[in-house]
C-alpha cells in the first residue's frame, strides 16, 4: 500500500443484489404475464365475436337465396328475385353464391366468372361453415346447406362465400390496437410499480442515512416519523445503539472506579517505601489484598456485563438454589438451610452469575446468622423472586443501604471482604433486577429480597 493512502474501507455483509430491484422484475413479470394471459384470453373473445359477426352476415344471405329460390318448368333453380349485394354482379369481388345439384349444371354467381366453388359428397342439412382456398389468390370463407325444394327430388346445395381479407383484416387490426393498448397498459403498470418500489424503499434510505449520520457523530440515534412496518426496526436500533452507549458508558465508569481503588493502596505502598518502614512488608501485604479485592469485584461485574449481551439467558433457579445449598452446608455443616417455592421458575440470568450471588446470600446468612437459613422462591408480576432469611441479629434500618457499598462491615469480627453484597447488587441492576434488605418475620434475622427478570 502507497504512503499516505486511505486503506479500502472494510466490507462485512455479503451484497446479494437490489432489493428494488429484485421487487421491480418480479412486479414486471407479473405484469407482463398476467397481461399475455388476459390479452390472450381477449384476443379469442375477440376474434371469435368478429368472425360469429362475420358468419351471421353469411348465412343471412345464404338464407335469403334459399327463400327466393324455385324450381321452373324445366326443373333448375331460379330466383324470383336477385340479392341485392352489388358484389354478386362484379367479377372475382370477394362476394359469391353457388348452386348445385347431381345431373344439374351447376349455376354461379357473376362474380364467380368462370371459376367454381368446391362441392364435397357428403350431406348438410344444418348450415355448414368453413375456410377453404379453392382459387390460387383467394382464401373464402363459405357457408353451405343442402335442402330439397318443393316440386324437385333434386338435393341441391346452395353456398355463399366471402374472401377472408376482410375478416383477416378486421382481425389484424384488432390484434394491432389490443398489442398496442396492452403494451401501452404494461409500460405503464411496470413505471407505477416502479415509483412504488422507490417510494415504498424511501424510509430504508433515510435509515440508511440516518445510521450514516450515527456513525459519524452527527447524531446520537435514528430519529424522525416511520412507516408502521420499518418503527420496530428503528425502536430495536436506537435501544441497540442505547445499550452499547450504556455498556460503554459502564466500562468507562468501571475503568475510573478500578483506578481509583487501586489508587489508594498504591500511593500507600509507595510512601511506605519511600519512608523505609520498618513494616513495609506487611503493608504490602494488606494493601495488595485490598487490591485484589477490587480487581475480584470488577472483574466479576465486566463478567456479567459481557454476559447479560446474550439473548439466550437463562437459568433454572431452583437447580442453582440445591446447588448452592449443597455447597454452603458443606462450609457450615452446623447451620439448617431449608429452601421452599416453585421449582419450574427460570430467570432471565446466566447460570454461573445467578450461583454466585445467590452464594454470596446463603453463605452471608449462613456465617452471621443463628443457626437456621431459609430460601424461599417464588414469582411475581413477570419477576422471580428469591428470599434468603436468617435468624441471626439482623441490619439495623439506618445501615441497610450503605451495606451495599463496596468494603462496607458491620461485623469485623469474622472473615470477609465486604464485596458480597455490592457484588450481589451490581449482578442484579446489570439483568435489571434489584436486591433489597428487610427484617424477617418468621426468623426475626435479615430478610434479602433478590428480583430477577422471569424468562
Amino acid at each position: 500500500m502507497a504512503i499516505g493512502t486511505d486503506p479500502a474501507p472494510r466490507t462485512y455483509v455479503r451484497v446479494t443484489g437490489s432489493l428494488s430491484r429484485r421487487m421491480i422484475v418480479v412486479a414486471a413479470l407479473w405484469i407482463m404475464l398476467l397481461l399475455a394471459g388476459g390479452g390472450f384470453a381477449l384476443d379469442r373473445v375477440l376474434v371469435s365475436a368478429v368472425t360469429r359477426n362475420t358468419d351471421d352476415g353469411l348465412e343471412y344471405l345464404l338464407n335469403s337465396l334459399i327463400v327466393s329460390a324455385e324450381i321452373d318448368s324445366t326443373g333448375e333453380v331460379t330466383f324470383n328475385r336477385q340479392l341485392s349485394d352489388q358484389r354478386f354482379l362484379e367479377p372475382y369481388s370477394g362476394l359469391y353464391w353457388q348452386v348445385s345439384g347431381p345431373g344439374h349444371e351447376t349455376w354461379p354467381s357473376r362474380s364467380l366468372w368462370d371459376r367454381k366453388l368446391p362441392v364435397d359428397r357428403s350431406r348438410y342439412t344444418d348450415v355448414h361453415i368453413y375456410d377453404a382456398k379453392p382459387f390460387p389468390d383467394q382464401k373464402l370463407r363459405i357457408v353451405e346447406r343442402d335442402l330439397t325444394l318443393p316440386g324437385s327430388p333434386t338435393v341441391w346445395r346452395f353456398q355463399v362465400a366471402e374472401s377472408r381479407d376482410v375478416l383477416d383484416g378486421l382481425i389484424a387490426a384488432l390484434r394491432k390496437t389490443l398489442v398496442r393498448s396492452f403494451a401501452l397498459l404494461g409500460l405503464g403498470l411496470i413505471v407505477m410499480a416502479t415509483l412504488q418500489t422507490w417510494y415504498g424503499l424511501l424510509p430504508l434510505r433515510a435509515v440508511r442515512d440516518a445510521i450514516a449520520r450515527l456513525r459519524a457523530g452527527q447524531s446520537a440515534r435514528v430519529e424522525g416519523s416511520m412507516p408502521a412496518e420499518v418503527a420496530p426496526l428503528v425502536e430495536e436500533l436506537n435501544a441497540l445503539v442505547e445499550h452499547n452507549d450504556k455498556q460503554a458508558e459502564e466500562a468507562r465508569r468501571h475503568a475510573g472506579n478500578l483506578a481509583h481503588a487501586l489508587k489508594t493502596p498504591l500511593t500507600v505502598i509507595m510512601n511506605a517505601s519511600a519512608a523505609g518502614q520498618d513494616d513495609l512488608a506487611d503493608t504490602v501485604i494488606r494493601e495488595a489484598r485490598t487490591m485484589r479485592r477490587q480487581v475480584d469485584h470488577h472483574l466479576a461485574r465486566a463478567r456479567a456485563v459481557g454476559r447479560r449481551g446474550s439473548a439466550h439467558s437463562r437459568a433454572d433457579v431452583w437447580e442453582s438454589v440445591e446447588a448452592v445449598e449443597r455447597a454452603v452446608a458443606r462450609l457450615y455443616p452446623n447451620v439448617r438451610i431449608d429452601v421452599d417455592g416453585k421449582k419450574d421458575l427460570i430467570a432471565r440470568i446466566e447460570r454461573q452469575d445467578l450461583d454466585e450471588i445467590l452464594g454470596n446470600l446463603v453463605e452471608n446468612a449462613a456465617k452471621y446468622g443463628g443457626g437456621s437459613v431459609f430460601v424461599t422462591v417464588r414469582a411475581d408480576a413477570g419477576f422471580v423472586e428469591l428470599l434468603v432469611e436468617d435468624d441471626g441479629r439482623g441490619i439495623p434500618e439506618a445501615d441497610r443501604l450503605r451495606i451495599f457499598d463496596r468494603g462496607v462491615r458491620l461485623d469485623s469480627g469474622k472473615p470477609g471482604t465486604g464485596l458480597g453484597l455490592a457484588i450481589v447488587r451490581d449482578v442484579a441492576e446489570i439483568y435489571e433486577g434489584t436486591a433489597s434488605l428487610e427484617e424477617s418475620e418468621d426468623l426475626g434475622g435479615l430478610l434479602v429480597r433478590l428480583r430477577l427478570p422471569a424468562a
